[in-house]
């Protein structure tokens, strides 16, 4: 199948910057072999239809797993900024940043670029929850980067008045659905035990829920967004709050509806007040 322009620049920028990640800075070029490749010129009919040159090698596949799964398995960007905290539970948070970096509990492991743990200060009492990455976050490994994640910097920043450094954020899905589209129930269901130990260790005071998938899962209710939003849930002692997703809000970006988001973003204030989230 053809593939896009723009969709094979996502890609080359992508690997481009996982080599970067891993220490690499340039790249070295054979300049004699690849001389020695180029085709001769012949004026002659018979030289101008030649057999074309073979195509390089595809980069060898992870071996299949237990449940039939070929896994993309690079370096974890998560996992090195967990290291870079070096606190308690940044330390506790390594060896669930690995399960995930090498996971292969369903198919999303095979068509990921890269896993997206989650970002932030582990020591926040907030803890921000989405749904799945999308095509940035694949790319960068790091949650909320793209338009969506601007978005999400203002509501912090500008609407809760908190650094967004301060913040947890992660999501309920580990890896992009392919397309961007909505994580399946399985797939959901995969990542259960990677999200259940991230909220044990951070043991955030408030979650904020933003999307249906995240909200749903964190209330155990299975309604709309719109009937979950604009209340104080309480799940196992913490507080949850739910709220429309930021690409919903920049699709239908009204006066309503950043009212509601900014009147459930300050419920979250209320019970945690105002002032650095982390001293």
């Amino acid at each position: 199948m053809a593939i896009s322009r723009s969709e094979l620049a996502r890609q080359l920028r992508g690997h481009v910057e996982l080599l970067a990640s891993g220490g690499v800075r340039e790249l070295g070029i054979n300049t004699k072999a690849a001389m020695a490749a180029k085709p001769k010129k012949d004026s002659t009919p018979s030289a101008r239809k030649t057999t074309p040159a073979k195509r390089p090698a595809a980069a060898p596949k992870s071996k299949p797993t237990q449940a039939g799964f070929k896994p993309v398995i690079v370096p974890s960007v998560a996992l090195q900024e967990l290291k870079a905290f070096d606190s308690k539970k940044s330390n506790e948070l390594q060896p669930v940043a690995e399960a995930v970096r090498v996971c292969a509990n369903c198919k999303l492991c095979e068509t990921r670029t890269q896993t997206v743990f989650g970002t932030g200060d582990p020591r926040s009492p907030l803890m921000v929850l989405g749904e799945a990455p999308g095509g940035d976050e694949d790319v960068k490994g790091l949650p909320f980067v793209g338009r969506s994640g601007k978005l999400l910097t203002d509501i912090i920043e500008k609407g809760m008045k908190y650094k967004r450094e301060h913040v947890y954020i992660a999501n309920v899905v580990k890896c992009r659905p392919p397309h961007n589209r909505n994580p399946e129930p399985e797939e959901i269901e995969a990542c259960r035990s990677y999200l259940e130990r991230q909220i044990e260790i951070i043991n955030p005071k408030v979650i904020l829920a933003v999307g249906l998938f995240p909200a749903q899962w964190m209330t155990g209710k299975k309604i709309a967004i719109g009937k979950l939003r604009g209340e104080v849930h309480e799940v196992n002692g913490r507080k949850i709050i739910c709220t429309y997703h930021p690409a919903y809000v920049l699709r239908n970006y009204t006066v309503e509806t950043r009212k509601k988001v900014h009147a459930d973003v300050m419920l979250a204030v209320d019970i945690l007040g105002s002032g650095p989230l982390v001293s």
